[in-house]
């Protein structure tokens, strides 16, 4: 559901610049919205994961950008449109760092990337879906059917609030022991816990969930670099899903092909996600990342070519394989580079610094679109961001072999105990 909210707008942005006699600059601009939202939601409740639960901030956030949605259904203006899409993206915000830090705290070591990848291409698929339904509901029932969809998934709320585990971690560090041996049980029933069994957790001295952790201990370049990736690459995620359609029809495709454009990028992501996944549990996430990267930033420029139809398919599949897909890898990359106390902080930074990029591509689509740019320099300019990233990837590439030797150096000198952190996050 947080990706049919984010792919919607896009499905329904020639609709409204129709309706509500909206330019190019104005529809960028309202686009931008939820994406401030965004930004806030991943800054308060990517931290606040780590104070209050894992849980708890997913099931708040899926209720807010849920209901949010359903309700935006029934405005007339742009303004009440661009309020509740403000607190929808507050939602969708909160609820990537947390999902990402709970799946990444649950996954065994061998299959981390894949298992992260899997859970967040469900992202990719409500882009697809949000496409899908786009081209049926669109001409039967106009554009607010789209969002009375999002009423569908709450009946899921009580299986989440049932069924989701909380993190483990933070259970013991609450005091929650027996509810932390009943998922350990759950996890490893052949492990034969004792009732009694003693739970621990311990944090390295000083630990906090404050911003100021994500620089220290030879973090600060690889920080940097995952905002710097975050940024660019959310720039080129939501620019695209905002603007392909419209800039298919100027084009001269028709709405219903534009929105089968926007379908073949949400399913390259979900393609690109899982397979990136289980490359990157083989070769390493950085090194798959700046692939995907540079392969998707390459057939973002051949867009502007006069291609034949499949093969203009076949470059927006690998397009959004090398964007959203790739979008999804960055924060496995960021999951498995911060310790557990402060996952969801340096999850919740890295999105947030990435929703300013979101919150630039609507708005530089809207520019390029205003322009009246050749076809082929819109997608140049949606490529560059791309080449950044795969620099700014091997930035993160190098701290994280400082971070290594240091950790081997500490080690040397005096040998790390086997924590019960060290045995959670193995």
């Amino acid at each position: 559901m947080d990706g049919y909210d984010v792919f919607i707008y896009g499905a329904v942005l020639p609709r409204l610049m129709d309706e509500w006699g909206l330019s190019p600059t104005e529809a960028g601009s309202l686009a931008s919205w939820a994406l401030f939202g965004m930004m806030g939601g991943a800054l308060v409740f990517g931290p606040l994961g780590d104070r209050i639960g894992r849980k708890t901030c997913i099931t708040l956030c899926f209720t807010l950008f849920s209901a949010s949605t359903f309700l935006n259904g029934f405005v007339t203006t742009p303004l009440t449109f661009g309020l509740l899409r403000f607190a929808a993206g507050l939602g969708c915000g909160g609820l990537m760092p947390n999902a990402v830090a709970l799946t990444n705290e649950y996954a065994p070591k061998r299959i981390r990337s894949t298992l992260v990848a899997l859970m967040f291409s469900g992202y990719a698929v409500g882009g697809m879906v949000a496409a899908g339904l786009a081209i049926y509901l669109l001409p039967a029932f106009g554009w607010p059917s789209m969002f009375f969809a999002a009423a569908v998934p709450l009946v899921c709320l009580p299986l989440i609030l049932k069924a989701l585990p909380e993190s483990i971690g933070f259970l013991i560090r609450k005091g929650e022991i027996e509810t932390a041996r009943a998922h350990l049980r759950q996890l490893a029933p052949e492990a034969n816990l004792p009732a009694d069994a003693p739970l621990e957790y311990h944090e390295a001295k000083g630990a906090s969930t404050s911003v100021g952790e994500l620089f220290r201990q030879g973090r600060a370049l690889g920080t940097f670099a995952m905002w710097l990736s975050f940024f660019c690459c959310l720039l080129m995620v939501y620019g695209l899903s905002s603007w392909l359609p419209k800039l298919m029809v100027s084009a001269g495709y028709s709405l219903g092909s534009s929105l089968s454009f926007l379908l073949a990028l949400s399913f390259g992501g979900m393609f690109g996600a899982i397979s990136g996944g289980r490359l990157a549990d083989r070769f390493g996430l950085p090194r798959v990342v700046m692939a995907y990267f540079a392969l998707g930033s390459a057939c973002l420029m051949l867009l502007g070519l006069n291609s034949p139809m499949p093969v203009l398919y076949l470059l927006i599949f690998i397009a959004g394989a090398g964007t959203t897909g790739t979008q999804i890898l960055l924060y496995a990359c960021v999951a498995e580079f911060y310790t557990l106390s402060v996952r969801s902080t340096g999850l919740g930074w890295a999105s947030g610094m990435g929703r300013v990029g979101a919150i630039v591509g609507p708005m530089l689509g809207g520019i390029l679109l205003s322009a009246q740019l050749p076809m082929g320099w819109n997608f140049v300019a949606f490529a560059v961001p791309g080449f950044i990233s795969v620099a700014a990837t091997a930035l993160f590439t190098l701290s994280l072999r400082r971070q290594a030797a240091a950790t081997v150096a500490a080690t040397t000198a005096s040998p790390a105990p086997n924590t019960p952190e060290r045995a959670l996050t193995a």
